[in-house]
């Protein structure tokens, strides 16, 4: 399903006789992590085992991820976004469901990632660039 744009929803809201029947008319709710995590399953035809097993994830700590019984930590959203092979925006929302920092092209460590997630590289390639720039590896 594809999400309005937010310049778009952005009018609407600041249009909006009143926060809540904005909400309510998007259905704009909090974002859980699991919930996220499984819509991008869903539309990407995956299955969570192949992506647990992709990301390099103990299998029972990244079921309890996808069910809702345990967060993550940034790094582990990370490790998720690349087996999923997300795009850019997908892993910042992951990033946001999780509740942990977006990625930030100001920031150097976040630049190399943006940059592999962009073109497609596979998490162990991304750990490769990361350590070859003398920055924090993802795994």
């Amino acid at each position: 399903m594809e999400e309005p744009l937010t310049e778009e929803l952005l009018q609407e809201l600041l249009s909006a006789p009143d926060v809540k029947s904005f909400c309510e008319e998007h259905r704009i709710q909090k974002r859980s992590l699991s919930d996220y995590l499984q819509q991008q399953l869903d539309e990407k035809g995956l299955e969570r085992s192949a992506v647990v097993r992709a990301a390099g994830i103990n299998d029972t700590f990244g079921y309890q991820i996808f069910m809702g019984q345990r967060g993550a930590s940034r790094n582990k959203v990370l490790q998720l976004a690349f087996a999923m092979e997300l795009t850019f925006k997908e892993t910042n929302r992951l990033l946001q469901a999780a509740g942990t920092n977006e990625l930030y092209c100001k920031n150097r460590r976040d630049a190399i990632i943006i940059f592999c997630l962009d073109h497609g590289y596979k998490l162990q390639k991304a750990d490769e660039e990361l350590y070859r720039f003398g920055e924090e590896t993802i795994c």
